[in-house]
């Protein structure tokens, strides 16, 4: 058993994925979840696969829905809750565990930030989940996508293991932007109500993700903005390997990530399951750069709309053509 006892505050799909490997690895790992996670795992554990065969099972899981269970004693505290909620789980990581080395692995921009603010004192490092993990049954985890675990530079423990690899980064900020620009994709897939290498593989749909980066790269340009590359190009030639004709992008494609046929965005979870999505962390957080700077993201702004209307609804995924996310007649 590794010294570190570590907590994962907000045990969703990555935090399930990310802990339960860590578990393997032989940490203490403390789950704080919801209560059908807790019961899900208190029954079976986890099981965990991926893109490249991996199958794990993870038998023993400690699991609360108690903050002050889950969190009294952590030397480290992944922090993987939604955006909306960091600032609630910082207050509850400054109560119970004050003294703790603390990551944010959570989607957008500004989540360490906060939490900095309301743990003065604390080590709090920024960070970006690359992969995208799909959750197939209750404690079922797939990752679905590939890529590296990276971390604002600093002291670590050493997490990286055989099935995940933990780097840290001197520009992370930098690389959240550049990692939000892809997760902009996001809210489409939700929208599309599909699995997203059909969505990758069908030119409309890619020429429409296309349109709506180059419309947030505009704006971050006018914020003085630099996003960094979190794949093997740099973001402003993103859309242009979007663009190209399907079977020259599949090429091109398969030398930048690797995807399988289950993995469809966070965002589309979200409304499966009638949660509230991070629609202010991605397109939100562009929008506000949009007004600051005296720019127009149309585009983005209605990816916002149709998402805040498909949480409303509460009927999951909406299933749209991609005319009808563009906002013109079929």
């Amino acid at each position: 058993m590794n010294r570190s006892r570590i907590t994962i505050a907000g045990a969703g799909s990555i935090g399930c994925f990310v802990g339960g490997l860590l578990v393997h690895q032989g940490f203490d790992v403390r789950f704080l979840a919801r209560p059908s996670m807790i019961e899900a795992v208190r029954k079976q554990g986890l099981r965990l696969s991926d893109f490249g065969g991996l199958d794990l099972h993870v038998p023993e899981i400690l699991a609360f829905e108690d903050e002050e269970q889950a969190l009294e004693g952590a030397d480290l505290v992944l922090v993987c809750v939604k955006a909306g909620d960091t600032e609630k789980m910082g207050r509850a990581i400054n109560t119970y565990a004050r003294s703790a080395q603390v990551i944010s692995l959570q989607n957008g921009v500004g989540n360490a930030s906060t939490l900095r603010d309301v743990l003065p004192g604390a080590d709090v490092r920024g960070g970006m989940v690359p992969f995208n993990v799909v959750s197939s049954a209750p404690g079922q985890y797939h990752r679905a996508t590939s890529g590296d675990i990276l971390v604002e530079q600093g002291p670590l423990p050493e997490l990286s293991g055989t099935h995940a690899t933990w780097r840290s980064v001197d520009n992370i900020e930098a690389v959240q932007w550049g990692k939000l620009l892809i997760n902009l994709g996001n809210a489409v897939n939700a929208l599309a109500d599909m699995p997203l290498l059909d969505q990758l593989n069908d030119r409309k749909w890619r020429l429409l993700m296309a349109d709506q980066m180059i419309e947030a790269l505009r704006v971050l340009r006018a914020a003085n903005i630099s996003p960094a590359k979190t794949s093997a190009v740099p973001p402003g030639l993103i859309p242009h390997i979007l663009r190209l004709p399907t079977p020259l992008f599949r090429v091109v494609a398969s030398q930048m990530l690797t995807i399988d046929r289950q993995a469809r965005s966070s965002m589309w979870d979200d409304l499966q399951h009638g949660r509230k999505t991070e629609i202010e962390a991605l397109q939100g957080a562009i929008l506000q750069l949009a007004e600051r700077f005296g720019r127009q993201a149309p585009l983005n702004a209605r990816m916002r709309v149709l998402v805040r209307a498909a949480e409303t609804a509460a009927d999951g995924p909406p299933g749209l053509g991609v005319e009808q996310v563009r906002g013109q007649k079929s």
